[in-house]
């Protein structure tokens, strides 16, 4: 195989796709890999590394794509990642493809084949390919560390000459990868730590870490969906929710907010009613802003204050932690890759193979992922096959 890794084009991303410690275990198994000049410089992994590693380092993006097969980057969400791929191609990296899936139409009529880390499926053997989950880590441990940076109060009890201080009261909104990290991390600072999530299956996991859960008068048995997400609930599931939390959030004085769904646009949990209820000073850290935002007030990529309470609305938190975001995600790439190689050390695509099938977006002119053609299909039709 030979595998390309691009500098990244989108501003503000600092991560790169392979670290020269996946580069040396790949070319170890008879790959070639070239490197576009500085694509690691923002992660701190220089070229004289990649070169150490065994890569070739390239100059331009169009001697990387002469060179390379399989085309690996971070950041394929936005149109420039793949614009100058050609026929024969295999683009591989994060694509946002339940989001953007008609983009994807243009990627199949080109002959590339694309894979999303994204669509990786939640199963045992595939956990050290899971891309989202490293960057829920991520994000879950530097949120905690935004709010104690803005919140005017300390996380632990002092006892000092001076008296003494009461701890912070955390609260975690969603109890998955990102939200767990943020309780355990709030909980190692000293905070009082407390977690909600709509699953009931995530009791225990709040336990785990130390966090007390808080439970409400709610029926939550549909509330998981497919890989161990929340699934999406109706108005009504919501409406009798926030008026339950609004007594929790005002007693906080951090709120961490994780609730995603997959493809769609995140429920809103905080409502500007419930902010006007929560102390002066508190501190809102939402991590779903990309999404549209937890909190109703949030603005995707601002720090804004509201009836005396702060509200960060941080967008790509992985890249403000280049190195080791990008050693995350090298090792997920470099499982992936493995994975891919028969025992001859070729490219195959084994399309009955579970993993494979899901991830693979574009493949021989079409749209393969079965998930991303439905969303192809115009609503109005599926309720006329529906019927």
């Amino acid at each position: 195989m030979r595998l390309a890794v691009m500098r990244e084009r989108h501003p503000g991303e600092t991560r790169v796709a392979l670290t020269p410690a996946n580069v040396s275990t790949l070319t170890g198994l008879g790959c070639e890999v070239f490197v576009e000049t500085g694509a690691g410089d923002a992660a701190g992994f220089a070229n004289d590394g990649y070169r150490e590693a065994g890569a070739e380092i390239l100059e331009t993006r169009a001697q990387l794509l002469d060179a390379g097969e399989i085309v690996l980057c971070v950041d394929g969400a936005h149109e420039e990642a793949f614009a100058d791929l050609r026929a024969g191609h295999i683009g591989i990296g994060m694509l946002d493809p339940l989001s953007r899936p008609e983009r994807f139409r243009g990627l199949a009529e080109r002959g590339i084949t694309s894979l999303a880390l994204e669509l990786v499926p939640r199963i045992s053997r595939a956990q050290s390919m899971d891309a989202l989950s490293s960057i829920a880590t991520l994000a879950g441990y530097k949120a905690v560390l935004l709010a104690a940076c803005q919140a005017p109060r300390l996380f632990p009890m002092m006892m000092t000459a001076a008296g003494t201080l009461n701890p912070s009261r955390v609260f975690i909104m969603g109890a998955g990868v990102a939200g767990l990290q943020a309780a355990a991390t709030a909980k190692r600072l000293g905070a009082v730590v407390e977690a909600y999530d709509v699953r009931p299956a995530a009791r225990d996991q709040i336990l785990s870490v130390g966090a007390k859960p808080i439970e409400l008068d709610l029926d939550t048995s549909s509330s998981e969906g497919q890989g161990g997400y929340a699934s999406e609930q109706d108005d009504d599931f919501l409406r009798r929710q926030r008026e339950q939390m609004a007594d929790v959030l005002a007693q906080q004085d951090v709120v961490v907010t994780t609730a995603a769904i997959p493809g769609a646009k995140a429920p809103v949990l905080i409502t500007e009613e419930m902010v006007k209820r929560m102390k002066p000073g508190a501190v809102i850290v939402d991590l779903a802003a990309e999404r549209g935002g937890n909190c109703e007030l949030t603005q995707a990529g601002e720090t804004l204050e509201a009836y005396g309470v702060t509200i960060i609305g941080p967008t790509n938190i992985a890249a403000s932690l280049p190195h080791h975001a990008s050693q995350m995600y090298g090792r997920n790439m470099e499982n992936l890759l493995r994975h891919l190689l028969d025992e001859e050390g070729r490219l195959a695509l084994d399309f009955e193979d579970e993993i494979l099938d899901e991830t693979v977006v574009t493949h021989g002119g079409e749209v393969r992922a079965a998930r991303i053609r439905e969303r192809l299909v115009p609503a109005s039709t599926r309720e006329e096959e529906t019927v």
